[in-house]
C-alpha cells in the first residue's frame, strides 16, 4: 500500500510544497555507488562536496558503507521518511522503486533516469499516477537535478566539485546541457537554484519558478524552455513574477517549428507557434532571447546591478573612437537608444576632453593620455548625472595585462559609488582575458558584459523591462458586450462558417466599421439595392461554404451604373447561385487584415497584418494577447514593418491610425467575451484611410463541436 502524504507534513516545513525537495533535512540516495563515473558516485559525492548538513542515507544493497555514511540494504530499513528521495537506477526497476520510496514517506524525488523502456510506453504515465496520488513532486524523469547553494544541497548527476557563489539568479532549464553550460562556466552568474526539469512528470518549470519567487533572494529568473507543459500555471508565475517585480527571461528552444494551422483562413497561416509564445512573452513582460550567449548577458546584467534603470537612453564612453562607430551602429540594429544629453553635460565634457574631442554621447574620451584617470571619471559622472541617462556604459576590452585596464576598472567603481542609476562594462570581443576585473566589478555592482551585439541587446531588454514595469497591467473587462449573449447563442449552436451578412452583424455589434450592404435574390433586387446604398457598389456570392470569394471569382467591383450591376448578378447567379450580397464600394488607401488566432494553451490572441491578398507573401504580422488595451494595441500597430505607411507615403494623407487602434482593442473585446467559441476569425482586407477604418470581407468559424478550448 502506498503512503499518502499528509499535507500537514508539507506545511510544518514550508508553506511551499517544493521545500522538502528545494531545501530538504533528509535524502535518501537510492543507487548510490562507489563507482567513479557513474551517476551513483557522482550523486553521493556531489552530496558531500555541497556541505549538506542533514541526514544522508545512501540506499544499496552492495555496500555496507559509502563514503562514511552507513549504507542501507532498501528503502524499507529508512529510520524515518525521508523530505528527498535520489533515485539512480535503471528503468526496468524505476516503477518498482518509486512505488519502495512513496511507500517509505519520501516527501519528494529526483529521477535522473529516462523512464523509457522499449515496449512499455505508458511507464512515465504510470509514475507520474503514482507520485500525483501520493502529493509527492518529481524533478525529471530524465533530468540532471539541481542545485540550491543557498541551503546548500546538490541533487546533480554529474559531479562538479567546486563551491558556487550564491547569488540571486534562478536558472531553469529543460536541457540538462544548457543548464551546465551557465552553471559551470561563468563566475559572472551567481546562482541561489539551478534546476533541471527535464521530462517534468509531475512537477514543471512554472512549479520550481514559484517556488523560486518564494525566496527574498531571487532578483532574476532565466530560464531554458522547449515547451511550457502547464499553461495555466506558467501564466500564474509570470503574473507572480511581475507582482515581485522580478525579471523573466526565457529561451524558448523550437522556435522555428510550424504552430498550429488553421487551414480556413489567412491568420492561421502566418501566425505560427514562435508568434504565440512571443504575444504571450510581451502581455507579461517576459525577456525573450535569442541565443545562450544573450541570455547570459541578459542575466550577468539584471541580477548584478543593484540600482534601477532610470528612464532615458544609454550613455557610453569609450577610448576608440572606431569602437564609438561600431557601438553606434550595433545599437541602432539592437534598437537601444542613446540619452540625449543636455548642455550642462556637454559643457563639462566639453570643459574636460582634449582639444579635438567632441562633447557628444557616446564619448571617445582619449586624446593624449593626460590625466586619462581624471579625464574618464569627470566625463563619467556628468554623463551618469545627465537627465535623459537611464544607465551608463563604460566600453573597453578589458585585459588583466594592461595597468590602464586596472585604472578603469577604478574609474568605474568611483564613479559607481555616488552614481543613483547602473553601470556597466562592456567589452566587444568575448576572449579577451579579464575574469578578476569582471569578479572585482561584480561585486561592487558592475556587471562586465561581452560581445558587442548580446550585450547590447541585454541593454534593451533591460531597458524593455523598466518600460514594461512602469505600465499598468492590463485588467480585465468589467463589462460585457450586450449583444454577447445573443452571439454565444449563435456560435454554440452553429458547426458551419457565418455568412458574410452575419458576420458584419456581428463586427456591427463590436463596433467594427463595416459597408452598409444587402442580401439580393434577384436581377430587380440587386439593382435596386445598388440605387438605394449609391452607385458604385460591389457585388459579392453569397452563397453559403464559398469561403474565399475572390479564388472562385465571385467578386465584382467598381460598378458604376444600374446595368453593370445587372449584369455582375446576372453573371455571379449563374456561376455561383442566385443569393448575393451588394456592398457600397468603402474608400481608403491602405489594406490590413485582423484576426483572431485560438491557442489551445493559452486562449485567444488578436492579429494586425498588412497585405490585404499580398498577406501570406509579406508576412508583417503581431499578435496581442486577450484582453487588450489602447496602449496594446497601438504599440503593436507601431512594430509592423510597413507601419510607416500608414502615415502617408508619396503626397498621400496620413491614414486614421486612432480608427485603427480602436478596431483592434474591439477584436479584442470580441476575443474576450466569444473567443472560446470561435475556431477561426479572418477580417481581410481591412481598409484604413484618411476618415476611418472598414472591415470589407471576414470568415468567422464557430469552434467544431466537441473541439477543446479548455485551457
Amino acid at each position: 500500500m502506498l503512503h499518502q502524504v499528509d499535507l500537514a507534513d508539507f506545511s510544518a516545513l514550508s508553506s511551499h510544497a517544493l521545500t522538502p525537495m528545494l531545501a530538504p533535512h533528509s535524502v535518501a540516495l537510492v543507487g548510490a555507488s562507489r563507482k567513479r563515473n557513474s551517476v551513483g558516485n557522482d550523486m553521493i559525492r556531489n552530496i558531500i562536496a555541497s556541505g549538506f548538513d542533514g541526514a544522508v542515507y545512501p540506499v544499496n544493497p552492495s555496500y555496507a558503507q559509502l563514503y562514511g555514511y552507513a549504507c542501507l540494504p532498501s528503502l524499507a530499513d529508512l529510520p524515518k521518511p525521508v523530505d528527498l528521495a535520489v533515485l539512480s537506477v535503471p528503468n526496468r526497476v524505476l516503477e518498482h522503486v518509486v512505488m519502495e520510496t512513496i511507500a517509505a514517506g519520501a516527501r519528494s524525488l529526483v529521477i535522473f533516469g529516462s523512464a523509457e523502456l522499449e515496449g512499455n510506453a505508458a511507464l512515465r504515465d504510470r509514475i507520474a499516477a503514482l507520485a500525483r496520488a501520493a502529493q509527492v513532486p518529481i524533478c525529471g524523469a530524465n533530468c540532471m537535478g539541481f542545485f540550491n547553494p543557498r541551503h546548500p544541497i546538490r541533487a546533480f548527476s554529474a559531479f562538479h566539485p567546486e563551491p558556487l557563489e550564491v547569488g540571486g539568479l534562478t536558472l531553469i532549464a529543460q536541457s540538462g546541457s544548457l543548464l551546465q553550460a551557465l552553471l559551470f562556466n561563468d563566475e559572472r552568474l551567481k546562482f541561489n537554484l539551478a534546476i533541471s526539469t527535464g521530462q517534468e512528470l509531475v512537477t514543471t518549470a512554472a512549479d520550481f519558478m514559484d517556488y523560486s519567487l518564494d525566496q527574498p533572494e531571487t532578483r532574476c529568473i532565466a530560464m531554458v524552455l522547449e515547451s511550457i507543459r502547464d499553461p495555466q500555471a506558467f501564466v500564474a508565475a509570470l503574473q507572480k513574477a511581475r507582482d515581485h517585480s522580478v525579471p523573466v527571461i526565457v529561451l524558448k528552444l523550437g522556435r522555428t517549428e510550424a504552430g498550429a494551422h488553421f487551414a480556413l483562413s489567412h491568420t492561421g497561416a502566418i501566425a505560427g507557434n514562435a508568434e504565440i509564445y512571443e504575444a504571450l512573452f510581451r502581455r507579461f513582460g517576459v525577456i525573450s532571447v535569442r541565443d545562450l550567449s544573450e541570455l547570459a548577458a541578459t542575466a550577468i546584467l539584471l541580477s548584478t546591478i543593484r540600482k534601477p534603470l532610470a528612464p532615458g537612453g544609454l550613455s557610453a564612453i569609450l577610448d576608440s573612437g572606431g569602437e564609438r562607430e561600431l557601438i553606434v551602429d550595433v545599437a541602432f540594429d539592437c534598437g537601444v537608444p542613446f540619452a540625449q544629453i543636455n548642455s550642462e553635460t556637454t559643457n563639462i565634457l566639453a570643459d574636460t576632453l582634449d582639444h579635438g574631442l567632441t562633447p557628444v554621447n557616446p564619448v571617445d574620451a582619449w586624446g593624449t593620455g593626460r590625466d586619462f584617470e581624471g579625464v574618464f571619471e569627470t566625463c563619467l559622472a556628468a554623463l551618469m548625472r545627465d537627465p535623459d541617462t537611464g544607465l551608463g556604459m563604460f566600453v573597453a576590452d578589458l585585459s588583466e595585462e594592461l595597468d590602464l585596464h586596472a585604472a578603469y576598472v577604478d574609474v568605474c567603481l568611483a564613479v559607481a559609488r555616488a552614481a543613483d542609476k547602473p553601470l556597466v562594462v562592456m567589452t566587444n570581443y568575448s576572449a579577451w582575458s579579464h575574469r578578476k576585473h569582471a569578479v572585482r566589478l561584480a561585486r561592487s555592482g558592475i556587471p562586465v558584459l561581452d560581445g558587442t551585439v548580446s550585450s547590447l541587446r541585454a541593454v534593451r531588454h533591460a531597458m524593455d523591462w523598466r518600460d514594461f514595469m512602469a505600465r499598468d497591467m492590463i485588467q480585465d473587462a468589467t463589462t460585457v458586450n450586450p449583444h454577447a449573449a445573443h452571439w454565444r447563442a449563435v456560435l454554440a449552436d452553429r458547426d458551419e462558417p457565418l455568412s458574410e451578412d452575419e458576420g458584419y452583424a456581428l463586427l456591427t455589434d463590436y463596433g467594427i466599421p463595416v459597408p452598409r450592404h444587402r442580401i439580393v435574390t434577384s436581377r430587380v433586387e440587386a439593382v435596386a439595392a445598388a440605387v438605394e446604398l449609391g452607385l458604385p457598389v460591389v457585388l459579392k456570392t453569397a452563397t453559403p461554404g464559398i469561403l474565399h470569394k475572390s479564388d472562385v471569382g465571385g467578386v465584382r467591383l467598381n460598378l458604376r451604373d444600374p446595368e453593370a450591376v445587372g449584369e455582375a448578378y446576372d453573371t455571379l447567379a449563374a456561376k455561383l447561385g442566385d443569393r448575393v450580397l451588394v456592398c457600397e464600394m468603402a474608400k481608403g488607401q491602405v489594406e490590413l487584415a485582423l484576426g483572431l488566432v485560438r491557442d489551445a494553451a493559452f486562449g485567444s490572441f488578436v492579429m494586425v497584418a498588412f497585405g490585404g491578398v499580398w498577406i501570406e507573401i509579406l508576412k508583417d504580422s503581431q499578435l496581442a494577447m486577450v484582453p487588450l488595451d489602447h496602449e496594446v494595441a497601438a504599440r503593436r500597430i507601431a512594430a509592423l514593418k510597413m507601419a510607416p505607411v500608414l502615415d502617408g507615403v508619396r503626397g498621400a494623407p496620413p491614414c486614421d491610425r486612432e480608427a485603427l487602434i480602436n478596431a483592434v482593442v474591439c477584436l479584442g473585446a470580441l476575443a474576450t467575451d466569444l473567443g472560446d467559441l470561435i475556431g477561426d476569425l479572418d477580417i481581410n482586407p481591412v481598409l484604413v484611410g484618411e476618415t476611418g477604418v472598414i472591415a470589407l470581407d471576414s470568415l468567422i468559424v464557430p469552434l467544431a463541436k466537441g473541439a477543446s478550448n479548455v485551457y
